[in-house]
């Protein structure tokens, strides 16, 4: 490690003013900190925002959870009001990583980084959700934007994640066993507008929707409905753990699955 300032604010006010002076946001670290030790990363001020209450916890806005930027993927799986309304997400949130894993990071600080294999995203993405930061909101369809990529601009952080609660909801995640990312991972919502159905972990763009698989679903939502699409393997990753081809067929495989446990 190099010599850095650490800042540990304890308003989002005094987190903002340390940001706009040209401070890097910490939050659960998974990422950003082992960057900074391979030196991929070498901000010279930290801000670590773990001890602002403004961005922590859940509550209920209507017929959505705001689920603050900060809140730990432990918090978010055991949270009763996430179990009660989207116990989808709760499940989700229970299987990224190990303990460790779980106990510090965040759902905001993962939707940020928008990795290719993150589980949140896929989520963000069926359910529709809207992400706040500290100037404007952003609908999740206008969020991620590539690999590694998203809407925030320079000094913008998220502040919470507004999800729609869904009439029905699942997560199906085929998990690379060394890394416990999803390898392919379809997050399935039924929402009073139709079928969404995100995949991560399948393109090195990054999350996206599948609209022949919500075309499909939201004429007949079956097993078969989903057989009867071709998924084109075309623009999928290929690597040492999968093909492209073995990709596409995992997400026609875990879709399928996944309507099978909601129609059930």
């Amino acid at each position: 490690m190099y010599a850095f300032a650490y800042e540990r604010p304890t308003s989002l006010a005094d987190a903002l003013k340390h940001l706009g002076a040209g401070g890097q946001a910490l939050a659960g670290g998974q990422t950003l900190l082992a960057s900074m030790k391979q030196r991929l990363a070498s901000p010279e001020k930290l801000v670590d925002l773990g001890r602002v209450p403004e961005l922590r916890g859940v509550c209920q806005d209507g017929q959505s959870l705001m689920i603050g930027a900060t809140t730990t993927h432990a918090e978010v799986a055991e949270n009763a009001l996430v179990r009660q309304h989207i116990p989808a997400l709760a499940e989700l949130a229970g299987q990224i990583g190990d303990k460790q894993v779980r106990a510090m990071g965040t759902m905001g600080g993962s939707i940020a980084n928008n990795d290719p294999a993150a589980c949140y995203p896929s989520a963000v993405l069926a359910l529709g959700a809207t992400v706040v930061t500290n100037q404007r909101k952003i609908v999740a369809d206008e969020f991620f934007t590539g690999m590694y990529s998203t809407a925030l601009a320079e000094g913008e952080i998220i502040t919470a994640i507004s999800l729609p609660i869904p009439q029905k909801a699942i997560y199906m995640k085929f998990r690379q066993p060394a890394s416990r990312f999803a390898l392919v991972g379809v997050f399935l919502a039924r929402t009073a507008q139709g079928v969404r159905v995100a995949v991560t972990g399948a393109s090195s763009d990054g999350v996206f929707r599948h609209k022949g698989l919500e075309d499909a679903l939201n004429r007949s939502f079956t097993p078969e409905a989903v057989a009867g699409v071709k998924i084109d393997a075309s623009g999928l990753n290929s690597d040492l753990h999968a093909s492209a081809e073995y990709r596409a067929h995992l997400i026609g495989v875990q879709t399928q699955r996944a309507v099978k446990q909601l129609a059930g």
